[in-house]
């Protein structure tokens, strides 16, 4: 080797050095940012009702109608593939696919007159939904209604899938009803302490109170529970706080309520329904853990005409017919509340992973 090579040598080597220990420096800068910005959202936060609703009261005995869905923060069309579940993308389509879906989803609600309206994962500001208010573009579709909005993400910036970084995101769970909401609170779940909280939603729970005509009150609840990074444990765990707390106000003489994800197979047997599988292929869909409902709440599983409907899908792939499908999403209700009827409806993931459930019921 000549001399002048040999004196290259050393100069290529300080070169790749700098280069490692930029990179490590970043890597390591990014890893403070990451895990020094992370939080959870407290606990027991007093949510402020917004809009004021002409009608103060439900009426015992007369036919409500609520909607449950999970807009999937108005990424998901046919098409669409998450990063999470085994896909490639992380952001919608494109803002207007994003727009598009959101509209769809609120007018498809709205087109049941439903009294009350939870939906999960509507974002407020988020990069992988192009900065789309989805909170206030779902209100508009509901004008007069009151609404109730609890936040259950609020992410540092995120930077995979390398190719299209998940981003910042701020999300959560909106609650909507024709009737006066009077107050709301919400409640964090446990979630895993693992590394994994960085990815999943700060999860919670939200209440929302409202008059009855026999001076009571309906409370319903909005719920999104752990899917990525969730356990056996976290998930009872999580049903374990929501039951006892609906059961508080049960006893205290309330009509109860929760809708939402429950990301467990609701029904315990919409796996083998609808797939001919005894367990999911996926870590995220779980048996319901039925021994943590207490004694007057119940699930609401008796569908209309007995229609075994899913209300998921798993978006490792773009949805076809007979591609893996569950029911994850519905509600459970206290037995003072008579359900009249519920259907899970094939929406066919047009523009979400969640197909709407509805339940008409009527306050005894």
């Amino acid at each position: 080797m000549s001399k002048e090579n040999k004196r290259k040598l050393p100069k290529l080597l300080k070169i790749i050095l700098w280069i490692i220990g930029i990179f490590l420096l970043v890597v390591i800068g990014y890893a403070v940012y990451l895990f020094g910005s992370y939080k959870r959202i407290d606990d027991n936060q007093k949510l402020e009702p917004q809009n004021v609703s002409d009608l103060n009261e439900v009426r015992v005995g007369e036919n409500l109608t609520i909607v449950t869905h999970n807009i999937g923060f108005g990424a998901y069309t046919r098409d669409y593939t998450f990063f999470m579940d085994g896909g490639k993308q992380s952001w919608g389509n494109s803002k207007e696919s994003v727009e598009n879906c959101v509209d769809k989803v609120g007018d498809m609600a709205f087109s049941f007159n439903p009294d009350f309206v939870v939906f999960q994962e509507v974002d407020l500001n988020g990069t992988r939904s192009y900065h789309v208010n989805e909170v206030e573009k779902l209100k508009e579709k509901f004008p007069g209604y009151s609404s109730v909005f609890a936040q259950n993400f609020d992410s540092a910036f995120l930077m995979y899938p390398f190719t299209e970084p998940h981003g910042k995101n701020e999300s959560g769970i909106l609650t909507l009803s024709k009737y006066n909401i009077t107050g709301g609170l919400r409640r964090s779940y446990p979630i895993s302490e693992s590394i994994t909280k960085i990815i999943d939603l700060d999860r919670c729970f939200s209440i929302s109170r409202i008059p009855t005509d026999n001076g009571k009150e309906l409370v319903i609840y909005n719920s999104h529970l752990s899917a990525y990074g969730g356990s056996d444990s976290i998930h009872s765990r999580q049903l374990q706080m929501l039951f006892e707390d609906m059961e508080k106000e049960y006893k205290a003489g309330n009509y109860v309520l929760v809708g939402g994800d429950f990301n467990d197979d609701f029904t315990d047997n919409s796996l083998k329904l609808l797939d001919n599988l005894d367990e999911s292929p996926f870590g995220w869909t779980m048996p319901f853990p039925t021994e943590v409902l207490p004694k007057g709440l119940n699930r609401c599983i008796e569908y209309d005409e007995g229609k075994v409907v899913p209300t998921a899908r798993n978006c490792d792939v773009p949805y076809e017919e007979g591609n893996f499908t569950v029911i994850v999403d519905g509600f459970v209700a206290s037995d003072n509340i008579e359900v009249v009827s519920v259907r899970n409806i094939d929406a066919g993931f047009e523009y979400s992973d969640h197909n709407p459930v509805v339940m008409e019921f009527v306050l005894k």
